[in-house]
């Protein structure tokens, strides 16, 4: 077995942790960091523009919950066969990779390039943003194929305990699209002022960069997989499966795409100005939660591995010091952002209407980010253990079932604030409930010293046939 799986249930879980976490958090804060920097430079175009990016944002989130669905169920199976000993059955995982990112990237290109128009009415543009953002969602989903592949290959390579390839991938992405942004965006030297088809340009050709290095790594044998052509060919049957373990962090995201686009159609009845205010904290706010995501990706491989390997004890043990370490951080960030909000909306806008809005739009919706953390956790925790069904209503619960109908509610009832508050109310809701199911699964687990839902696993029926 490869030394680097091996260790997913030998090493010292702080240590083990940590150095998982800390290449992911790094890689999905430079994530976050391009969307930042793409929104800075944006905002010299003006609040429009700044607005035509938050409505395309909910169609990305969608690209992105299919990459990390994905990723997920190939993270989840993958580790778990390594724990249990199958090195051929993760590979044959592993091969799904292409062909999976290929047809979902093929799929959102389609959809942009022919229905642009009905998705942004669908998103909530208003008129005068609507030509910008429609150039916005077509540009950037030609780099559709090549983000879920990164997206997917990244999980993939994480599942053996390797940390680090995973996060050069993000990294040289995230690093060579802020660095093309002025030069695209502004019209730099030789480079023609392009606007807001710049910062999507600048986008696509570091998504591309980025998965020739994930390609490069899992074909010039870089990794701990050796994937032949016979794992490259599709089998319906595996992909299936992990569609199905994978579909919690795809609804996951999914669901928050589809709230954001309820909530977008709720603030374009006071215009351009609210949908930009939102774009803003919302940039602002996702520079904080990429840590969850990032621990969160640590800790799903160390769970699939423990559970395939039937170390109960330390498969809760990596659970709660997840939980406690993100909470601590999250806690910590949201003292920086409540001081400092009006300095942080200052760096995206001067407009006094903006700034106004997006000022307590941040504060109220970085108020419970330290109770998202765990939320996310828990949903890890079910996915590693191949609780599909549990981990799937924990992600709908906080940000659908809960957050849609608050929003519609708290807006009629205390108008623009309402809607704020509608975020840190939903995710207080969403933890309570998480807990309640988490709690409920280790208790049970404990005194029968299986799982609620053991039974045989048709993954390893399915993927062992070959």
């Amino acid at each position: 077995m490869p030394d680097r799986a091996e260790q997913l249930g030998s090493a010292p879980l702080p240590s083990l942790l940590l150095r998982l976490s800390v290449p992911s958090v790094a890689a999905t804060v430079a994530t976050s960091l391009y969307n930042v920097v793409d929104t800075l430079f944006v905002s010299w175009l003006g609040h429009q523009a700044i607005a035509a990016l938050a409505v395309v944002f909910p169609y990305q989130i969608i690209v992105i919950a299919v990459g990390v669905g994905t990723g997920a169920g190939v993270s989840a199976l993958v580790s778990r066969r390594f724990g249990e000993g199958d090195i051929e059955a993760a590979n044959h995982a592993g091969g799904q990779v292409f062909f999976l990112s290929a047809c979902w990237g093929v799929l959102f290109l389609f959809l942009a390039a022919g229905f642009a128009e009905p998705i942004l009415a669908a998103l909530g543009a208003t008129p005068d943003i609507t030509e910008q953002a429609r150039l916005y969602l077509i540009i950037t989903s030609c780099g559709a194929p090549a983000l879920v592949f990164i997206l997917v290959a990244g999980s993939l390579i994480r599942a053996s305990g390797d940390a680090v390839r995973p996060m050069v991938m993000m990294i040289a992405a995230s690093v060579l699209n802020m660095v093309l942004d002025p030069f695209l965006i502004l019209g730099i030297g030789p480079f023609p002022a392009l606007g807001i088809r710049g910062a999507a340009l600048a986008t696509v050709v570091a998504q591309c960069i980025g998965a020739l290095i994930g390609l490069y790594y899992l074909l010039g044998l870089r990794t701990s997989f050796r994937i032949r052509s016979s794992h490259v060919r599709p089998d319906p049957r595996l992909i299936a499966d992990i569609c199905r373990v994978g579909m919690p962090a795809s609804v996951q995201e999914v669901t928050e795409s589809l709230a954001f686009i309820c909530f977008n159609r709720v603030l374009s009845g006071y215009g351009s100005v609210a949908l930009a205010a939102i774009g803003i904290a919302m940039r602002a706010a996702d520079l904080a939660f990429m840590p969850i995501i990032g621990v969160s990706n640590a800790l799903l491989p160390v769970v699939g591995y423990n559970f395939g390997a039937g170390n109960e004890k330390r498969l809760w043990s990596a659970v709660r010091l997840s939980c406690i370490g993100i909470m601590a951080a999250m806690a910590m960030l949201t003292v920086v952002y409540e001081v400092f909000a009006p300095q942080i909306v200052g760096l995206f806008s001067h407009d006094s209407e903006v700034v106004a809005a997006a000022v307590p739009a941040l504060r109220i919706g970085m108020a419970s980010i330290a109770l998202i953390a765990p939320n996310v956790m828990f949903v890890a925790t079910f996915q590693g253990l191949c609780m599909g069904k549990t981990a799937l209503l924990l992600a709908l619960t906080r940000q659908f079932l809960v957050f849609v109908p608050l929003v519609y509610l708290f807006e009629h009832l205390w108008g623009l604030t309402g809607a704020w508050v509608a975020m840190p109310a939903s995710d207080t809701l969403g933890f309570i409930i998480s807990f309640g199911f988490i709690y409920r699964q280790y208790r049970l687990r404990q005194q029968t010293g299986v799982g609620v839902t053991h039974q045989p696993d048709p993954v390893a029926r399915s993927d062992r046939k070959t």
